[in-house]
């Protein structure tokens, strides 16, 4: 941590306080201009503090349990996670259509939890190593 009280501080010291796992760009904008917060943002995922899943999406990142040094997202599951940061944008989300079978017992194939069911256009990509959500649009 920065010894004085510079904006990576208040944006970092604002992220521990916070409930949620998911921190959105937009969370920090009345500490500064958006260039400013930006870079605040890059070095505290330098540091590992925080991870980047998305465009003005980051996760907050806890010591791995298997590897001390290596950091991985407060919220182990990626489809929390992606629920969690999905809410956070405003998004409405609605049970897949592979969802729906499975609960109806229609089919046994296990989901990935990747695929969410929404009730509007959406086009961001959110995920990490690898993982990205998908989106399935149903009208209301």
């Amino acid at each position: 941590m920065p010894k004085y009280n510079t904006l990576e501080r208040k944006i970092a010291t604002r992220i521990s306080r916070q409930k949620s796992a998911v921190v959105l760009r937009k969370d920090f904008d009345d500490l500064g201009g958006y260039d400013q917060v930006g870079r605040a943002l890059r070095q505290l995922v330098a540091k590992g503090i925080i991870m980047k899943i998305g465009y003005g999406l980051y996760a907050r990142t806890e010591p791995s349990y298997f590897n001390p040094e290596e950091r991985v997202p407060e919220r182990p599951l990626f489809p929390d996670l992606a629920r969690e940061a999905l809410t956070r944008l405003g998004v409405e989300i609605v049970p897949s259509t592979l969802e729906r079978q499975y609960r109806e017992g229609k089919h046994n194939q296990v989901l990935n939890g990747r695929l969410f069911g929404t009730t509007s256009r959406i086009t961001r990509r959110i995920g990490y190593d690898g993982f990205y959500t998908s989106y399935e649009r149903f009208a209301r």
